[in-house]
């Protein structure tokens, strides 16, 4: 008798503790109807509560009976509170946040590894040396597109057959957006795509600068694919003396000289350039395949030097 009575005490507070452990599963939606992840559901001076997922839903077990005072809040939304009575029969109930007005607009920071600053990071410049210009000089000392053809995404667009004019293309850009200088200072007058490279020996050449890319935007529009700068020879104590003579098999010849000395305050480089080409029909059509070309050029350079006084305490 008394175990029947204990046993049916037990059942009936199991019973009570069952109804009395409440759930209930909250929807957040935004303005457009759209589910909120990740949003704050949770019941007020308690911690019970739960964030909604991919599907703007949250369930909550184990609210005690009675009224319950509800808290819905997400970043840039305004805080619903909600008071519900448990139990209750309704056990889905769709929460609705609008914008708030007041709150901040979305911020992006971005960042790179580097401590330093843009303005502070290096550009990469390509330098191809003396040496290796003086080995191209004696492959062909007419032009210097054999130099800039063999540096990696660089390519020499040959635009006419007739004048054997070449246009520089780097990074598969189109010429006009490459930026030609001799010495710093825009070679041509900036429109160095629209005449011969073969213009420039590179007898008289001490090294070649290249820089690919959209650095090269801070010499100016024209440079976006990338610039070229031809830096000279500069005169040294000893004079420097240099003949190159080029005969072709299509009856063309080239001479190239350049001379150059620094004396006690002053130097002096000189370089000149003479091409004759006959009128050729390669292949006997009785067309002429290569035009008849006469061209003389006469460059020269004078550097004044400054001395630099030390002063010995």
């Amino acid at each position: 008798m008394i175990k029947n009575i204990v046993l049916t005490i037990s059942l009936w507070l199991f019973a009570i503790n069952i109804i009395a452990q409440n759930s209930i599963t909250i929807k957040v939606t935004s303005d457009e109807k759209d589910p909120l992840p990740g949003a704050s559901v949770f019941i007020k001076n308690t911690k019970i509560g739960s964030e909604t997922n991919l599907d703007g839903l949250a369930t909550i077990n184990n609210i005690p009976s009675g009224k319950q005072t509800f808290i819905i809040s997400f970043i840039s939304f305004t805080t619903v509170e909600k008071v519900i009575q448990f139990p209750t029969l309704n056990k889905q109930l769709t929460i609705q946040l609008h914008e708030d007005e007041e709150s901040l607009e979305e911020v992006v920071i971005q960042s790179t590894r580097s401590k330093r600053s843009i303005a502070e990071l290096p550009t990469r410049i390509e330098v191809i040396s003396s040496e290796e210009l003086g080995e191209k000089a004696i492959m062909n000392s007419a032009n210097i597109a054999m130099v800039l053809r063999e540096s990696t995404g660089i390519q020499m667009q040959q635009t006419s057959a007739n004048s054997a004019n070449q246009s520089i293309r780097i990074q598969g850009l189109d010429g006009r957006f490459t930026q030609l200088l001799k010495d710093g200072f825009p070679l041509f007058g900036g429109f160095s795509s629209g005449l011969s490279i073969m213009q420039i020996p590179p007898l008289d050449l001490k090294q070649v600068e290249i820089i690919k890319g959209s650095s090269s935007t801070l010499y100016g529009g024209g440079a976006i694919a990338g610039l070229v700068n031809l830096v000279s020879k500069k005169p040294t104590l000893l004079p420097e003396i240099s003949l190159m003579f080029d005969q072709t098999s299509r009856n063309g010849s080239t001479l190239n000289a350049f001379y150059s000395q620094r004396f006690d305050k002053f130097g002096l480089s000189l370089y000149g350039s003479a091409n004759h080409q006959n009128a050729t029909d390669v292949n006997n059509d009785h067309f002429t395949d290569i035009p008849k070309v006469r061209s003389v050029s006469f460059n020269p350079s004078f550097f004044i030097i400054q001395m630099k006084k030390n002063n010995y305490g």
